[in-house]
């Protein structure tokens, strides 16, 4: 993940912890580009991340992590 407005460098050694969600954050909302998330990570930070990215993807990774399928949602399982 390339960010161009964001002095990542700086950011991460100031402020590890927000660094940290932040990172999470944008790679879910912008894509892996081929990066692999650690579930734990995204559980153990999830009160954090939630309202930071779109609805879609909070409902999917509600999905994924904990199996919790929405009523209003219908979600494929066989792929």
């Amino acid at each position: 993940m390339i960010n161009w407005s964001t002095d990542e460098a700086k950011f991460r050694k100031e402020n590890p912890k927000e660094y940290k969600i932040w990172r999470l954050t944008h790679l879910l909302n912008y894509g892996l580009d081929g990066e692999k998330l650690d579930a734990k990570d995204v559980k153990k930070n999830w009160g954090l991340i939630k309202d930071r990215i779109d609805k879609p993807t909070e409902v999917y990774l509600k999905f994924l992590l904990w199996g919790k399928q929405p009523s209003s949602t219908r979600i494929n399982r066989d792929f």
